[in-house]
């Protein structure tokens, strides 16, 4: 049987393996921290000064990441329309990388009648819509309206599935445009934001269906 501290040491060692599964840098940095503080515990109470020591310098490096992060972030300057886009769909991600992964796009304008993806072709670009309102149509039914704060296009483009539905501005609109492939990219090169862009990507397409079910149910009863 173990003991006491031979449990407290058996912790970190689990700890630091849940660390290594970690999706995230930010929670790798969190499991790290409290796999340190275990084995500096068990360190105290054997009285390892060489643990403890070590471990002392982890939990010091730890925060002083935590610290350079922060500052960091307060130093990351977004403009309005950014903000909201930070604050919708991107955020969970830190300021930084929230800075990151919009820099990734252009801003533009839009008419009524522009075409941003096409039913049954691959999703050329990723949107965000800022202002002004899109239709969805699909088989040529109506299936749904997109309005500001929404996404357009997340469905499919880390997939690479063809688009399932064709989106027309119906108004004129302002929005946030990234390209399929830099996208792409930039998740295979920060693999740790893969997971919460993908959860956004994921609560974005279940809202839609959502929509979706009610316009068509909708139409049934009125058709």
């Amino acid at each position: 049987m173990f003991s006491t501290e031979g449990l407290v040491l058996q912790l970190s060692y689990a700890l630091l393996i849940a660390a290594m599964l970690a999706r995230t840098t930010r929670h790798m940095r969190l499991l790290v921290a409290a796999s340190a503080l275990a084995a500096l515990a068990h360190g105290l109470a054997a009285r390892d000064y060489p643990t403890i020591g070590w471990m002392a310098l982890l939990l010091a490096a730890w925060l002083v990441m935590l610290w350079g992060d922060r500052n960091e972030g307060r130093k990351v300057r977004f403009t309005e329309p950014e903000e909201t886009m930070r604050r919708t769909f991107l955020d969970a991600l830190p300021r930084g990388a929230a800075r990151q992964f919009i820099d990734q796009g252009l801003w533009l304008n839009g008419q009524p009648g522009d075409e941003l993806t096409r039913e049954g072709e691959p999703v050329a670009n990723l949107y965000y819509l800022v202002s002004g309102e899109a239709r969805a149509t699909s088989q040529g039914r109506e299936v749904g309206t997109c309005r500001a704060g929404d996404l357009i296009g997340e469905a499919t483009i880390l997939s690479g599935d063809a688009a399932t539905a064709t989106v027309t501005l119906s108004a004129p609109a302002s929005f946030w445009c990234a390209s399929t492939p830099a996208l792409r990219r930039f998740l295979d090169d920060h693999e740790g934001l893969r997971s919460a862009i993908e959860r956004s990507f994921s609560n974005a397409v279940k809202e839609k269906l959502r929509a979706a079910n009610l316009a068509i149910a909708g139409a049934d009863r009125t058709g």
